[in-house]
């Protein structure tokens, strides 16, 4: 059982305890306060392997009173402020520091984390469920392509399935971090494919060449803008985003699609798939996880061909 930690005011202890039924010795990564609805309004802690990350939303700097009570811990805690202008690496306020990268558990799947990396980590937490949902779906000898893959945890979920998978991402420093998760897990990356560009580029070049996919992981940014100055966001584009996917899935096959734009209600996000997607298509609406009581802010939408 992963350790939580104390002693903390009761207030604070409580909370933490509320999803400490979840960390167990194959899960050690979760988030432990999700904001008011655990009684913290704007303040978000998560644990990463008994490292603790504290985020808030509002205040430009922790209050004084929690960095006294993470102190207490003899953890290491970090702080990041979530501002979305200005995306800085979280910084240490108590503990000893974390100056190198290091594995967490999530069901039982090995992933590499770095606080130093910016101002994402690594993985994103809230995909817990998804996650296992595609290891459990997905056949030996089938493929997945991740598309928007980041460090590429889908991809090692599915690989460690049996699935041949083709990551999909801008970066090449994260396509080499998947890597690194696939190795994490005593998985060959030289037997999957990691691919650099552009997600619509590389769908529409997927849809010529005839290749095909049994499942494939949708879950683009918010907003971006590629390097001809195209912008993209979530409200507007996201069917187009699914056309392209749909045309190279496999009859049989299935598309997780993502959003977390907190603009797009899960009734608009349904809407704008079912104006897309066949007719025989089925759809099912994915639930956060438990640990996520505040905001249902990640949209997750199944989409299964017969």
């Amino acid at each position: 059982m992963a350790k939580l930690p104390s002693p903390l005011p009761t207030d604070l202890q409580y909370a933490l305890g509320r999803h400490a039924h979840l960390l167990d010795d194959t899960t050690d990564a979760i988030r432990l306060i999700d904001g008011a609805a655990d009684g913290f309004p704007d303040l978000i802690l998560e644990t990463f392997a008994n490292r603790l990350l504290v985020s808030t939303r509002r205040d430009s700097a922790l209050p004084l009173s929690l960095r006294r009570d993470f102190s207490s811990l003899g953890q290491s805690v970090y702080w990041k402020h979530l501002d979305q202008h200005q995306k800085t690496s979280p910084e240490p306020i108590a503990g000893p520091p974390v100056e190198e990268p290091f594995a967490i558990l999530e069901n039982g799947i090995r992933y590499r984390i770095d606080f130093a990396a910016g101002y994402s980590q690594g993985i994103f937490l809230d995909q817990r469920l998804n996650r296992l949902r595609v290891r459990e779906t997905i056949q030996p000898g089938q493929t997945l392509l991740n598309t928007f893959a980041y460090t590429g945890a889908f991809s090692v979920a599915a690989a460690l399935a049996g699935a041949t998978t083709t990551t999909l991402d801008l970066s090449q420093p994260y396509l080499d971090w998947a890597r690194e998760n696939f190795q994490l897990n005593g998985l060959t990356a030289d037997e999957h494919y990691f691919c650099k560009g552009d997600t619509f580029h590389w769908l529409q070049r997927f849809a010529k060449q005839g290749r095909r996919f049994d499942g494939i992981v949708l879950d683009p940014p918010t907003f971006s803008r590629d390097k001809k100055g195209k912008v993209f966001t979530v409200e507007k584009d996201y069917g187009h985003l699914l056309d392209l996917a749909l045309s190279c899935l496999q009859p049989g096959g299935w598309i997780l699609a993502c959003t977390n734009c907190r603009q797009l209600s899960t009734d608009r996000f349904l809407a704008d798939l079912k104006a897309v997607a066949p007719r025989e298509a089925a759809i099912e609406v994915l639930p956060m996880p438990p640990e996520y009581p505040d905001e249902p802010y990640l949209k997750s939408l199944w989409l299964s061909l017969p």
